[in-house]
């Protein structure tokens, strides 16, 4: 709509460059089509903060269901990039369009699913400082607190919530049987790709 509506003020100044010879009357009609466009000039970064969900933009989200094609376009008519075969993994929500929602991946891929996908959901993927480190898993929010469980680099968690500094998460290790046991502790905010530094929630 913004688009379309400037391009017809353009029409319209275009047709005023020829409207009578007096240069009055030129003057009077340049008032008259300045006002509005100096209107929808200082609404336009108004508008374009507003998205359909009325969400801020980025943030974090997970994949609600499998699989889920993730596609080059907001919309069903637009090829598969890619597809998730599991349920619950970490997004971010870089951009909004209708119903579809423009995600981007641990990996820095970017595509298109529709918003039913996905949830509000967190969870995230361990990422340490340290190049081929680990992150401890602390039974508090403490670096002296005892250690439950050591995660490597890109292990999945689901996150709970986060203070600013710790994050309160479960690791769910699954061995060769398909048997899994969960580790509940926390882990360093920085440390986390699905959550931003120093946001908080609950």
């Amino acid at each position: 709509m913004i688009g379309q509506f400037l391009f017809f003020c353009k029409v319209m100044f275009d047709e005023t460059m020829r409207y009578g010879s007096s240069p009055l009357i030129q003057a009077f009609i340049r008032r008259i089509f300045w006002l509005p466009l100096a209107m929808l000039l200082l609404a336009i970064p108004s508008l374009a903060q507003e998205n359909p969900s009325g969400l801020p933009l980025p943030r974090f989200a997970t994949t609600r269901s499998e699989p889920i094609n993730v596609r080059v376009g907001p919309g069903t008519k637009y090829d598969v990039s890619w597809t998730y075969l599991k349920s619950g993994i970490p997004v971010e929500i870089v951009q909004e369009f209708d119903t579809w929602r423009k995600i981007r991946d641990v990996d820095g891929a970017e595509g298109w699913v529709h918003q039913n996908l996905l949830s509000g959901a967190r969870a995230g993927y361990a990422t340490p400082i340290m190049a081929n480190g680990e992150i401890a898993l602390r039974s508090n929010r403490s670096d002296e607190s005892g250690v439950r469980a050591r995660l490597g680099a890109g292990f999945k968690v689901v996150i709970k919530e986060c203070d600013g500094t710790w994050c309160d998460v479960t690791a769910i290790h699954q061995d060769q049987n398909g048997r899994g046991t969960s580790y509940s502790g926390y882990l360093h905010q920085e440390e986390l790709w699905g959550v931003y530094p120093k946001e908080v929630f609950e």
